[in-house]
């Protein structure tokens, strides 16, 4: 009888997750794959053929949800300031592009996903601009009749946070700041890809936000105020600590406002019951789920979060401190995981931010509370991140719709 030698294999957890990831990637892109067949003959024998017919569109927007809007509104509104017409697609029938008062921007709602993807997929544009990953790797598919695919984020960090090959296939990125640059210059190189397009022309949304604060009433006198604005899901907040945190706010004599996550109220429905009836509304305690976060974060004095992109909004565009969560960041399904020796950009910047909320420190939420707000290193830690995160501050959506026409201008060969 033979023998057999089995010499035992060890993955380590980031390689198991990448080596997973791709797997999933290479199974979904096979559904897809026959899914997207079959909505082809479908699209065609309900009249697609047409689509290619009609005369290309020039610019095309496209958003998966209603809260990309204030990403997209400044772009919007510049752009019909310069009379360009936009085809905006969107997924969410409450969108407020749907109803927004530009005469340019033509908005269209389509909520089912074959619909969605079917449209996408053999629309006949020049530009579409996106916020949304995943580009030719699952159903959302390159049209052959789309000359130019731009990518911007939705948010102030690193590039690399995103699922990985998320971003891989759009001919341009439209960066915040030049660090990004060389995260994606680096993944091009380790993964053989083609040179993309990047550009870095600052984050339209913050622009406005601050814009709008420079414009807003001075906030009345009024006691210490604490935002607790946690993520969703078991590494969040709520997820770690539970009521725990709440109970330990309430002794500052602090006034806490409570603000979750929108998913929470969906994901975790039974938690956010259990907390708002345990830590019902008082004079002390506000729960908040304004759609419009404005107010809460101007008249919060510091905002306690984990991994939660509120983060950057309220340090640097209120220019106040963050207490934060140890961002335990598993980089095994992220681009990040091919740049595992280049330390997160992220990981530098919340130091500078404020300070780290910990096991250790929680019985001492008070103190650490009063050394964020007191400390002026901080106040510097800010301005820093901010000039390496948050490039030409004020020119984004200008900068953006500069970069669209001039790009339309050199793909059609015509001017204006």
């Amino acid at each position: 009888m033979a023998d057999f030698n089995f010499i035992p294999c060890y993955i380590d957890p980031g390689t198991g997750s990448m080596l997973f990831t791709i797997l999933i990637g290479i199974l979904g892109a096979a559904f897809y794959s026959l899914k997207m067949l079959f909505i082809k003959l479908r699209f065609k024998i309900g009249g697609g053929k047409a689509e290619t017919a009609n005369k290309k569109t020039p610019f095309v927007i496209f958003s998966d949800n209603k809260r990309y809007w204030s990403i997209f509104e400044p772009i919007c509104r510049e752009m019909d300031k310069r009379g360009k017409e936009i085809y905006y697609i969107t997924a969410s029938p409450d969108d407020p592009a749907l109803t927004c008062d530009l005469k340019n921007v033509r908005a269209e709602c389509i909520e089912k996903e074959n619909k969605l993807f079917a449209k996408l997929n053999y629309i006949n544009a020049s530009i579409v601009l996106s916020t949304t990953p995943g580009l030719d790797v699952y159903q959302w598919k390159r049209a052959k009749d789309v000359d130019y695919y731009i990518h911007i984020p939705h948010a102030a960090n690193d590039i690399t946070l995103y699922r990985m090959f998320g971003i891989d296939y759009y001919d341009a990125v439209l960066l915040s700041g030049d660090y990004q640059i060389e995260q994606l210059r680096k993944l091009e190189e380790i993964r053989n890809l083609p040179a993309r397009e990047l550009k870095t022309v600052g984050i339209p949304y913050m622009d406005e936000m601050a814009k709008r604060l420079e414009t807003a009433e001075p906030v009345p006198e009024h006691e210490r105020t604490v935002l607790l604005a946690p993520s969703w899901g078991p590494s969040a907040i709520f997820g770690v600590y539970g009521g725990k945190i709440i109970d330990l706010l309430l002794k500052t004599g602090y006034h806490v406002i409570v603000r979750p996550h929108p998913q929470s109220f969906a994901s975790e429905k039974e938690l956010m019951d259990k907390l708002m009836k345990e830590y019902p509304e008082s004079d002390q305690l506000e729960w908040n789920r304004d759609s419009d976060n404005f107010n809460v974060l101007n008249r919060s004095d510091i905002l306690i979060s984990d991994f939660s992109g509120v983060i950057f909004d309220f340090s640097l565009v209120y220019d106040k401190p963050v207490i934060y969560t140890d961002p335990k960041i598993d980089v095994g399904v992220y681009d990040a995981w091919w740049l595992k020796d280049d330390p997160l950009w992220t990981l530098s910047a919340l130091p500078r931010l404020g300070r780290e909320l910990t096991e250790e420190s929680m019985d001492n939420i008070k103190e650490l509370i009063d050394s964020c707000l007191e400390d002026s290193r901080y106040a510097e830690g800010r301005k820093a991140v901010k000039s390496e995160t948050w490039m030409h501050a004020g020119n984004g959506a200008e900068n953006v719709a500069e970069y669209l026409v001039k790009k339309h201008e050199e793909i059609t060969g015509k001017e204006g």
